[in-house]
């Protein structure tokens, strides 16, 4: 298997994990009974380390340079920075936030970082359906 599609397959169980963690929460809800503050610290038990999130977040980028038919070496040299670093964002994740910006705005896609920390977190569900309430 290529490359690509290592990437791809990768991507794909991003999603997947997401997915099932927000169904599986679904089900308890609306089988179980258990409460919202129970549901919310399950949902707290199956939050992502700073290395998945800066492992996805690599896989999701190499994806990205990879569409656009760029090597390690073009998309190091657009954004900026030595190969080396970029090259070790790939493998391992590690990155400043700064040369990260760097890669997305070499990349265009620059508008991403807009929505970062955009979105009010609720600490449990009764806090969402709280705030919903109030809104409607």
């Amino acid at each position: 298997m290529d490359g690509g599609k290592n990437d791809v397959i990768a991507a794909v169980r991003v999603e997947f994990h997401q997915l099932s963690n927000c169904l599986y929460i679904i089900y308890i809800l609306r089988f179980t009974g258990i409460s919202a503050n129970i549901v919310s610290v399950m949902i707290q038990l199956t939050q992502k380390t700073s290395s998945q999130i800066a492992s996805e977040t690599a896989a999701r980028v190499r994806l990205r340079r990879k569409e656009q038919h760029l090597t390690q070496e073009q998309l190091a040299e657009k954004a900026g920075m030595s190969f080396g670093s970029y090259k070790r964002f790939e493998q391992k994740g590690e990155i400043a936030f700064d040369s990260l910006i760097k890669i997305g705005v070499a990349l265009g896609m620059e508008n991403d970082f807009d929505v970062l920390f955009a979105k009010k977190q609720f600490s449990s569900l009764r806090e969402l359906i709280d705030e919903q309430d109030k809104n409607n």
